[in-house]
């Protein structure tokens, strides 16, 4: 160990060792950007001084309604101005904040809220019949109800519940934050999506969020005074923790209500937005709008882009338009990205689009914020060969790991065996180290004993000119157990056969790997625009 023989007076003192919090961004913004433009929604402006004071009350407000260090409080909103002040000031009261996905169904919604434990929510006045609909499912009295309105958007308050903006009123703008003791301490809880079950609740300490921050920002390459398009939702692993990090540079976060391509062109020409995330069908929104919602600007805009590997010919349609992307990799579990496909322009710059474009969708490498990323073999835990070829199990160990599953001790232990967190998802290592995905575990497709991935098969049908988005799932098979089926959801004005799109694969693929069934229909999405492939799944069974 690194302790020298003599360390008398050399312990940790309030002076010199402060616990790792995302919060402090905001309290040192306030001090050195105080007239800096830090949120922005239409008429909605507000500088680091206010916005620092807007937390402050909610604070203040939600002490004030008996809400207690290590309380839940929830909510229910989409990326609006309440809910980045919620990101600071739920967690300035003490409290830990459940950001809830407004696109759920009534069950799983009060299923959350109870196994949480919220003692209250803030809910936007769209989505207060959800959100009444599963308190009255609960047992109990349930959580208390904020109502958070939107006039601009068509949401006047109800005047039925405590109003959110009375309440910061009324607060105490001198309430003193309640800052962590232990950098241990809880500071979020997200849940998981639940396709295989019930949603498991993923604790979320303030070290891991801390340095989060900065390793996204190291990452990004980010200087002072971005401005940041909220596209990913506040309630998706806490917007991969940017709203945590803007204030760190000073920066501006823009506030998108619905995301269409029109409201991403307007932010980037009007509101000068330098940078985003979010999934691979954001990109396809912006590549395929009408003309009529684009609009000119004159800087590159920087994109992080996660959820599945982003396809070749949907990076290479982006780019000229004025949009660098990365492509990064995570799970809730790890509060977002934790990988990314660093690029190495001298290396890479000169080679052909198709190849260039194919090592841009690469998973990458880890970030660095976290210890040690690899694929290994679950069952051994020895790393895979790296040949490019070789699969086996991410599996990831850093700081910015949740804690564990809240009240599921047993999931924990599984998931964290041998010493890092098993992602279960499916990949290979190029020799350079690079990781590659090929699937999640539970959608290699395994046809006649060869593995199929539903991800290499999709990046092909995405090069055809009509395609807008697919998946590719298992159909069961008599013959071969199972054979890839693909769903395909053609642009706007284009058309094509199913016959066209299987021998368009088949001239790319091997023939075990090219779909022996393609369906054409709009696919079900999460709200974060990832494909809901168990809903896909369910449909092949029954073909």
């Amino acid at each position: 160990m690194g302790w020298m023989v003599d360390e008398t007076g050399l312990e940790k003192r309030r002076a010199n060792y402060v616990p790792l919090t995302p919060l402090s961004h905001l309290r040192r913004a306030a001090k050195v950007f105080p007239d800096h433009l830090a949120v922005v929604y239409g008429s909605h402006r507000k500088t680091y001084t206010e916005y620092n004071d807007r937390c402050t009350r909610l604070a203040s407000a939600l002490t004030a309604m008996g809400i207690r260090p290590g309380d839940v409080v929830a909510t229910l909103l989409p990326n609006i101005p309440a809910h980045a002040e919620a990101h600071f000031g739920v967690p300035a009261s003490g409290a830990v904040l459940n950001t809830i996905n407004i696109r759920l169904d009534v069950d799983t919604v009060a299923y959350i809220v109870g196994h949480g434990e919220a003692k209250a929510v803030l809910v936007d006045t769209q989505f207060l019949p959800l959100a009444e609909a599963a308190i009255d499912a609960m047992d109990g009295d349930g959580p208390q109800i904020i109502e958070v309105a939107d006039p601009p958007a068509g949401f006047p308050a109800t005047g039925r519940y405590p109003d959110y903006e009375d309440l910061l009123t009324q607060a105490d703008p001198a309430f003193q934050w309640v800052m962590p003791e232990d950098e241990w301490e809880s500071l979020a809880l997200n849940y998981t999506s639940g396709t295989t079950g019930r949603p498991k609740g993923v604790v979320y300490h303030h070290r891991g969020a801390y340095l989060m921050t900065l390793g996204t920002v190291i990452s990004w390459g980010m200087t002072l005074y971005p401005k940041y398009l909220t596209i990913v939702p506040l309630f998706h692993c806490n917007g991969w923790n940017h709203t945590w990090m803007i204030p760190a540079l000073g920066g501006t976060v823009i506030c998108l209500r619905n995301v269409t391509a029109k409201g991403i062109y307007d932010a980037i020409a009007d509101e000068g937005a330098t940078h985003f995330g979010g999934a691979p069908i954001v990109l396809n929104t912006i590549v395929n709008a009408e003309d009529a919602d684009r609009r000119p600007f004159d800087h590159i805009v920087q994109v992080f882009t996660a959820g599945a590997p982003p396809p070749a010919a949907t990076l290479q349609a982006i780019e000229p338009l004025g949009f660098n992307v990365t492509q990064v990799y995570g799970l809730t579990e790890t509060y977002g990205h934790v990988t990314e496909c660093l690029w190495h322009g001298e290396l890479w710059g000169g080679l052909p689009d198709d190849d260039r474009y194919a090592i841009k969708a690469r998973t990458g490498v880890l970030m660095p914020m976290m210890e040690d990323i690899a694929v290994m073999a679950p069952e051994t835990m020895a790393p895979v060969p790296m040949d490019g070829a070789t699969t086996g199990e991410i599996m990831i160990r850093g700081n910015s790991v949740m804690k564990g599953y809240l009240k599921n001790p047993d999931a924990t232990n599984k998931d964290f065996a041998g010493g890092y967190f098993h992602s279960g998802d499916i990949a290979f290592q190029h020799p350079d180290g690079y990781i590659k995905i090929a699937d999640r575990a539970k959608d290699i497709i395994i046809s006649g004993g060869e593995n199929v991935s539903s991800v290499e098969v999709e990046g092909v049908l995405m090069k055809h000119p009509a395609v807008f988005l697919c998946a590719v799932v298992a159909k069961p098979d008599d013959k071969w157990g199972e054979v890839p089926c693909a769903f395909v959801e053609l642009k706007p004005g284009q058309t094509a056969e199913a016959d066209e799109l299987i021998a368009f694969a088949r001239e790319r693929l091997a023939g075990f790997k090219t779909p022996k069934q393609v369906l054409f229909q709009d696919l079900p999405k999460t709200s974060t625009g990832k494909i809901q492939k168990f809903e896909l799944r369910k449909t092949a069974e029954g073909l």
